[in-house]
C-alpha cells in the first residue's frame, strides 16, 4: 500500500503543469523528468486509475507540494483513503475477472466440441487436441526433461496472435526444458519427432486456467499454437535433477 502511495507522490512531483506544453527536450534534466512522467503516467494507465483522475486538483497537488503550501488532505487522510480506493478496486478487478473467466470457459468449451469434429483432429486423453501439419520423418520423441528447440506461434481462438519466436525472436528457433512450460506443451511437443510441424488446440486447464497471462490471454483462454519441433536433447544431469 505504501508503494502505491509513493508512485502518486512521484507523480505530484515529476509531471508538469499542463498551461504550457514542452515540444523539445534539450537539457538532462528535461529529458529525465519527461521520461519519469512519461513511466509514471503509463504506470497509472495500466492500473486503470487515471480515468478516475481529476487533473485540475491532481496538478493543484502538485503545485502545493511544490510551493510548501498546506495541503487539503492531510498525509494520514490520503493513506486511508488510498487504502479504501484500492480495496474497491481490487474487488471490481476479482470480479471483472471472474465474470470474464466464466464467459471464456463458455466460448472455450463449445469451440472445442466443435473443432474435435474436424477431420484430422485427435483429441488426447487429457482433452488436448491437435492436427499434424508436417510429419518428421526421424523417429523418437522428447522426453519432459529434454531440451526442445522450437519455432512456434500463439494465438487465441479469435485468430490474435499473442506470442511468437518470428516477432519475438527475429524467427529463430528458441530452446527450453520440456517440462517448464504449461501442460498442453509438455504433452503436446513430447508427441512430436525432430523436424515435426503440429497445431495445437490447448483446453485453459492445460495452459493458464483462471490466471491471465500477459496483457492479451484471458482467464480460462483455449489456445492455439503452431509448432515446429526443430531439435531436442537430453538436459544436463544437473538440470535434470533439478527439474524434477
Amino acid at each position: 500500500m505504501k508503494k502505491r502511495i509513493i508512485v502518486i507522490a512521484l507523480c505530484v512531483f515529476s509531471l508538469p503543469a499542463l498551461a504550457q506544453r514542452v515540444t523539445e527536450l534539450k537539457t538532462d534534466k528535461e529529458k529525465l523528468s519527461y521520461s519519469l512522467g512519461v513511466n509514471i503516467a503509463q504506470n497509472l494507465k495500466q492500473q486503470n486509475m487515471d480515468k478516475d483522475l481529476d487533473v485540475k486538483i491532481f496538478n493543484q497537488a502538485m503545485n502545493d507540494v511544490l510551493s510548501g503550501t498546506k495541503l487539503v488532505f492531510s498525509e494520514d487522510s490520503i493513506s486511508k483513503f488510498m487504502n479504501r480506493y484500492i480495496s474497491i478496486k481490487r474487488e471490481e478487478y476479482t470480479k471483472k475477472i471472474k465474470e470474464l473467466g466464466e464467459k471464456n470457459k463458455v466460448i472455450g468449451q463449445k469451440f472445442l466440441e466443435d473443432n474435435k469434429k474436424k477431420k484430422g483432429v485427435i483429441t488426447t486423453a487429457s482433452g488436448l487436441q491437435y492436427e499434424i501439419l508436417t510429419k518428421g520423418k526421424s523417429v523418437g520423441t522428447p522426453k519432459p526433461e529434454d531440451i526442445v528447440k522450437v519455432k512456434y506461434e500463439g494465438r487465441l481462438i479469435d485468430g490474435t496472435v499473442f506470442d511468437s519466436t518470428q516477432n519475438n525472436n527475429n524467427g529463430e528457433a528458441i530452446e527450453f526444458p520440456l517440462n517448464r512450460v504449461i501442460k498442453g506443451w509438455t504433452e503436446g511437443v513430447g508427441l512430436m519427432t525432430k523436424g515435426s510441424k503440429y497445431r495445437f488446440f490447448v483446453p485453459s486447464d492445460l495452459a493458464y486456467g483462471e490466471r491471465e497471462a500477459g496483457t492479451k490471454i484471458e482467464p480460462n483462454s483455449v489456445l492455439i499454437f503452431d509448432i515446429e519441433l526443430v531439435d531436442f536433447k537430453a538436459a544436463p544431469k544437473d538440470d535434470a535433477s533439478e527439474a524434477k
